[in-house]
């Protein structure tokens, strides 16, 4: 059995490792032994960052002053500058992770594929992968162009930017709506703006039976004729041209001044006001007014507008725009009508 002088010794020589002299005395060995090695990853990383920065402002200022005579599509502009920025990226840490034994060997057993390492952060960036992917393809099939406006995911918006993860959409609300490009590549996309951007949109109005429809007819057509936003009648030369990586205006400069965009030969003649009889229900006859806008963002407050200038014009000219109209009997009511009856009769 020990003396206590003894265990006093043990515990002393115990807890001398976990004092802060000990700990502070090997951190500073261990900077110092590893002074060269973090040095060179702090200079690597501050030139990355530096290169970087440096490209990415360079291809802003290149595009700023090329895109006028190039007319070079923004959208696969944007896509290159992430990738050239992500790529200056991973050569300064490619550089840092060689000049690192203990790293390199790590790095070259996760290339080969025969370590379990690998094999978990594949699985662990296959979201990140597939966003990357899906961003190139975004960029070079164009679906969408940045400054589309689409609908989306049920939000209608216009697209501020498209880089390597995600994609951005100002909605009409002002808020920023970032979609993952693996998901809105996959979704179901209404571009309002892509090749053609004049719409078709559709005003239903409800009339009662005892109105004149072609007053009616007559009365909205004047007051769509008269809002400032609806395009008026006009015929448009059939156009092929697709985009890509140069804006479609440029050739289409060349074959006719006129025509920017791609017209579809079945919507060449635009403008044109049309009113349908939709539907007969109980209290109501429905129509539908079809107007030309020039775009999307117009369409919804000039409807709107449209809308409110003919229920005035439907009052001053006696046009009624009917609601449902219920008749209420009550039980005490109809008693007494028996009860009358009954007594007339008799």
């Amino acid at each position: 059995m020990g003396t206590p002088e003894t265990s006093n010794e043990t515990l002393n020589t115990v807890k001398t490792p976990l004092s802060f002299d000990t700990i502070t005395e090997k951190a500073f060995a261990w900077f110092s032994d590893n002074m060269e090695t973090l040095l060179f990853i702090s200079i690597i990383s501050i030139a990355t960052i530096l290169v970087a920065r440096t490209v990415n402002n360079f291809l802003i200022r290149y595009y700023k002053r090329a895109s006028g005579k190039l007319h070079i599509d923004l959208t696969t502009f944007r896509m290159f500058r992430h990738l050239v920025v992500a790529a200056v990226y991973f050569i300064g840490l490619t550089v840092i992770i060689f000049h690192i034994p203990s790293l390199r060997s790590l790095s070259v057993a996760m290339l080969s594929g025969a370590g379990l390492a690998g094999i978990i952060i594949g699985f662990a960036s296959q979201n990140t992968l597939s966003n990357i992917i899906a961003g190139i393809a975004l960029a070079l099939f164009q679906p969408f162009r940045v400054g589309d406006r689409l609908t989306v995911m049920n939000e209608y918006g216009k697209v501020t930017d498209l880089n390597l993860r995600h994609t951005v959409i100002l909605t009409s609300d002002n808020r920023r709506l970032i979609i993952p490009n693996s998901v809105i590549s996959s979704e179901a996309i209404y571009n309002w703006t892509i090749e053609d951007p004049a719409i078709i949109w559709p005003i239903d109005i409800g009339i009662s039976y005892d109105s004149d429809i072609s007053l009616a007819k007559k009365i909205m057509i004047e007051e769509a004729r008269k809002h400032p936003k609806v395009m008026p009648p006009q015929t448009l030369e059939y156009c092929v041209l697709k985009p890509g990586l140069l804006k479609s205006d440029i050739l289409a400069d060349q074959l006719n001044p006129s025509v920017i965009h791609t017209i579809d030969p079945d919507f060449r003649e635009r403008g044109q006001v049309k009113i349908y009889l939709t539907e007969f229900e109980d209290s109501a006859i429905n129509l539908r007014m079809h107007v030309w806008f020039k775009d999307r963002s117009d369409a919804y407050s000039a409807g709107c507008e449209i809308r409110e200038a003919i229920k005035a014009r439907f009052d001053n000219e006696g046009v009624e725009m009917p609601y449902p109209y219920r008749t209420i009997i009550f039980k005490t009511d109809g008693n007494k009508e028996k009860a009358s009856e009954k007594s007339a009769s008799s």
